[in-house]
């Protein structure tokens, strides 16, 4: 018997069409109403969710659907996916790791050139006919010291990348990791004090809220810059925007902010802000590795095999 599905959520293009082939497909509409009906008259069947990072595993959803089995999810964040519930009720989830690591890892280098060598600031002043007034110099990178918050596998990406810059690298994590030469900081304190560029990979939750605060702004320094690739509640928003505007820190660059995808009007005035819209991983090869990874999974749990990317 074929399994009934539930998109629900934003998907890559080639998901709905093989989700289809093989499954009893079921797209959520995007108004509440007429998603609630569809979930009262299939919600007992859905054995399956394919959901993304940002839209998540609602509670009130995950509690219309008793027979659900496994969830498959566009992304690397759990932070939506609600996994204790999931897991305290013998649901299997998969992620998609490591197909976007070279996406985000680029995107986090592109940021810090960007926002170093104010070339959004010039790419304005070019269209708005202004050439070189008002824009002052950019600062360098290479050779410049990088703090990464988070050696993972992004972490380690952006690390590759920034040896070609001679950067000096060191990093930040709750243990060392023992296979990189990399100089390790047993505090986030000490490690932005060592920094020109601190670049923030760490994933969200509790345990990483407000990581980013005035102390280590302040240990960043007025010769330091931010970026950050992670999440943006692990930064204080307030006090980065005071940090930025009283010159405490020399600039930031912020693909993921605190409140997507709501920007703080400050940030929109500052030419020492670089600001992406939750991009990093926002290319083509990206988001078609992303979706066929959710359809691998979704099958592979149908087909009696384990997930390919379990979390």
């Amino acid at each position: 018997m074929t399994a009934d599905i539930l998109v629900a959520g934003r998907m890559p293009a080639n998901v709905i069409p093989q989700l289809d082939q093989h499954f009893h497909l079921h797209v959520l509409p995007t108004d509440k109403a007429s998603a609630d009906a569809m979930i009262r008259e299939v919600g007992t069947r859905i054995r399956g969710v394919a959901t993304n990072a940002a839209q998540g595993l609602p509670l009130e959803l995950l509690d219309q659907l008793p027979g659900l089995e496994v969830v498959a999810s566009s992304g690397i964040g759990t932070d939506a996916l609600n996994l204790n519930a999931a897991k305290a009720r013998g649901i299997h989830v998969a992620v998609t790791p490591d197909v976007l690591t070279n996406d985000v890892a680029d995107a986090g280098i592109a940021l810090m050139l960007a926002v170093s060598r104010k070339l959004c600031m010039a790419e304005r002043n070019v269209r708005a006919g202004r050439w070189l007034k008002g824009l002052g110099l950019g600062y360098r990178v290479t050779g410049k010291r990088l703090g990464i918050l988070g050696l993972g596998r992004i972490g380690r990406a952006v690390a590759k990348r920034a040896e070609a810059f001679d950067m000096s690298i060191a990093y930040h994590q709750r243990t060392p990791n023992p296979d990189v030469s990399y100089r390790y900081h047993d505090s986030l304190l000490s490690l932005a004090a060592d920094s020109d560029f601190l670049m923030i990979i760490v994933p969200g939750g509790p345990a990483t809220d407000g990581m980013v605060n005035r102390e280590v702004l302040d240990a960043l320094g007025p010769d330091g810059t931010l970026i950050n690739i992670g999440r943006g509640a692990t930064v204080d928003e307030p006090e980065l925007i005071r940090a930025l505007a009283e010159g405490r820190i020399r600039g930031a660059a912020l693909d993921v902010l605190a409140n997507e995808p709501h920007v703080p009007e400050a940030l929109l005035t500052m030419d020492n802000v670089v600001l992406q819209p939750h991009f990093a991983s926002g290319t083509e090869e990206c988001r078609a590795e992303m979706g066929q990874l959710v359809v691998d999974n979704l099958r592979a749990h149908f087909d009696g095999k384990p997930l390919l990317t379990p979390v």
